[in-house]
């Protein structure tokens, strides 16, 4: 029998936790999970869950989406008896040439807004470029009764031509139809080719042409009227030009393209000589400017991205690029750092660049350039080639070398010269606007002399003080915005040309003074950014000029005798000719940089800084111009095109 100390003792013990359950309660040690990995993989298949409901019914609602639009887009439209006057169908004759006037179009008249529209002034639009679509985009609806007359059916975004010449983007990307973006405005298109102006009665000759092809001119008669036709390739007087491709238009991008897929096609061929195949693999681009420039660097991109994958490796080796540039360095409008990336870019690819040389002609099989030596001799040089890409210089359209031969006072051989209010020169005043590449903004001082001493001279006295020469210097302004950065140190200019120290100009003295401003003076470049801006400038001030002219008094108004009528019994409708100066200040370019790209790489000039890289630069290039596209459906399409491209490769189909 236990003693009561030890029946305690043993009590005591049952009470006392086992020996794992106290290592439970004080280890410190933390106990392993469960099954970690089967945790982990319980989240994965959660959230993959998730991912693929939300893209269930994503799509769902996508395509909800599409066949509820497709149900009130896709309906049974009637049109009957639609009104249209009897002068659209049988226009009137007459103009110098008794030709038909088109008073009336075939749609002015099939509903009340077309009537109302039928009745505002007219402005006549010529050409379908960066300049028209700027004025386009700031007008209002209601201001003109819009007619555009272009050659082509669209509006071609042209920074991205060189992408299109090798597959990059599709050309369909680029264009926009005119008559999509003439909807806002009720506005009107005519296809066809300007081809003069009669400025007396205020018509527009238009060159068209039948479904037979058979051409037909008529006039277009306008109140109001842009010349937006853009230039031409300058030929330099070099002989063969015929055997060139240029890089303006979607055609010419096709027919690159063509060229390019034929080359590679042909050099692929086992009956190809090694002499011929160089040959065809051959490629020169006559200009170091953004255009060739790109142009070497989209071709680089496609030898190296899908003709090392998809043709034999030999036509890859074979394959060579050269730029001829006639300044010492390709890009020599950039900042020098630009220009020396670029080359050294060109370099490591082994593009072939020939600076300081110049082409001296191109036959069908080589092109020729000359290049000094040493000794300052001309040496002549010769690439055996069959893709030759022409694109150096600009000359003047024929429209606007008819327009500019038909005042005595236009006087510069490549473009139309107007005034800092885009105003034609020496046409009635207010009627005629010349915007981009056809026009360039006038420079010299002297045409203005008489008038800025006429209105400077107060005292009459022949001479010019200092406190008229301040005057002086803000009327020069507002004639000629661009010597502004030219009369910055206006007490500084006045002391220098004041040679016998009197503190006055004589005649002769600032003659010298405006002489020396106006040399000094650069004309804008022939770029789209230039043209967007006039384009956008112009655009707004008509709007300005419309509305005045509408919330003028009716006694106001031009004199009956001003409108004569028109055989339609409608009235032609004139603008009341409110003063440009009135209406505005001149036009002032704003540089906003200019950018090229070289090659999965892209440069960005912006006046005083620049900036250059690799894939980052190229993104943020390709950004400024998905940006810059003329509506969402063009930028859908560039989107998808670059997406496409990089997954799936160039199309390598031969259209």
């Amino acid at each position: 029998m236990l003693s009561p100390a030890c029946r305690t003792s043993l009590s005591i013990l049952a009470r006392r936790p086992p020996f794992r359950a106290l290592n439970r309660l004080y280890t410190t040690e933390t106990p392993p999970p469960k099954s970690s990995i089967f945790q982990k993989t319980k989240t994965l298949a959660r959230y993959t869950g998730y991912l693929g409901l939300s893209t269930v019914v994503g799509v769902l609602a996508l395509g909800g989406g599409i066949l509820v639009h497709d149900v009130f887009t896709y309906s049974d439209r009637h049109v009957d008896r639609v009104p249209v006057n009897a002068l659209a169908l049988n226009p009137e004759l007459g103009g110098p040439k008794n030709l038909p006037i088109a008073r009336v179009l075939v749609d002015d008249e099939e509903d009340e807004e077309a009537k109302q529209m039928a009745e505002k002034p007219r402005l006549v639009i010529v050409g379908g470029g960066w300049g028209a679509m700027g004025v386009l985009q700031t007008l209002s609806p209601g201001d003109y009764h819009v007619t555009v007359v272009s050659t082509d059916t669209y509006t071609t975004f042209t920074p991205l031509l060189p992408s299109a010449a090798v597959g990059t983007v599709s050309v369909r990307s680029l264009i926009e139809p005119i008559r999509k973006l003439l909807a806002r405005l009720r506005g009107h298109f005519v296809q066809g080719k300007a081809v003069d102006l009669v400025m007396s009665e205020r018509l527009l000759e238009v060159e068209t042409a039948s479904s037979d092809g058979k051409k037909t001119n008529i006039y277009i008669p306008y109140d109001k009227i842009v010349i937006a036709v853009g230039s031409s390739s300058s030929t330099h007087g070099v002989p063969g030009l015929e055997n060139c491709f240029q890089l303006k238009t979607i055609g010419d991008a096709q027919s690159i393209r063509r060229r390019i897929m034929d080359n590679f096609e042909s050099a692929s061929l086992p009956t190809t000589t090694q002499e011929e195949r160089k040959r065809l693999l051959s490629f020169v681009i006559c200009g170091g400017g953004p255009t060739g420039v790109e142009t070497a660097a989209e071709i680089y991109d496609f030898c190296q991205e899908d003709i090392m994958n998809y043709f034999p490796k030999i036509c890859r080796e074979e394959v060579s690029i050269h730029v001829i540039q006639s300044r010492e360095h390709i890009l020599n409008t950039y900042s020098e750092a630009i220009s020396k990336f670029a080359e050294d870019k060109f370099n490591r690819d082994q593009v072939n660049l020939v600076t300081s040389a110049r082409v001296a002609g191109v036959t069908p099989t080589h092109v020729l350039y000359t290049t000094k030596n040493a000794e300052g001799k001309s040496e002549q040089h010769s690439i055996p080639t069959n893709f030759v890409l022409w694109s150096t210089g600009i000359a003047m359209n024929p429209l606007a070398s008819r327009v500019s031969n038909l005042l005595p006072n236009q006087v510069h051989k490549k473009a139309i010269e107007i005034d800092a209010y885009l105003r034609v020169k020496g046409a009635p005043n207010g009627e005629v606007y010349a915007i981009g590449d056809c026009a360039t903004i006038e420079t010299s001082l002297m045409g203005h002399f008489l008038d800025l001493v006429d209105e400077s001279d107060e005292d009459k006295n022949g001479k010019i003080d200092f406190g008229e020469w301040e005057n002086m210097v803000k009327k020069i302004k507002l004639r000629i915005p661009m010597a502004e950065d030219h009369l910055v140190k206006v007490k500084e200019l006045f002391e220098l040309y004041d040679s016998d120290a009197d503190n006055s100009l004589n005649l002769n003295e600032l003659l010298k003074l405006l002489e020396e401003i106006g040399n000094r003076i650069t004309s804008l470049p022939a770029t789209a950014q230039v043209a967007s801006q006039q384009g956008k400038y112009l655009g707004k001030k008509l709007h300005k000029i419309a509305r005045a002219a509408a919330s003028l008094p009716s006694s106001e108004s031009p004199p009956p005798e001003a409108s004569p009528v028109a055989p339609s019994g409608r009235r032609s409708v004139n603008v009341h000719p409110l003063a440009d100066e009135v209406i505005g200040g001149p036009f002032k370019y704003l540089h906003l940089g200019s950018l090229a790209y070289i090659g999965n790489a892209a440069v960005f000039d912006f006046g005083k800084y620049s900036f250059m890289g690799g894939l980052v630069a190229m993104y943020a290039w390709r950004s400024i111009y998905w940006n810059e596209q003329v509506s969402m459906r063009t930028r859908a399409l560039l989107m998808i095109d670059w997406i496409v491209r990089g997954i799936w490769g160039r199309d390598l189909s031969r259209l």
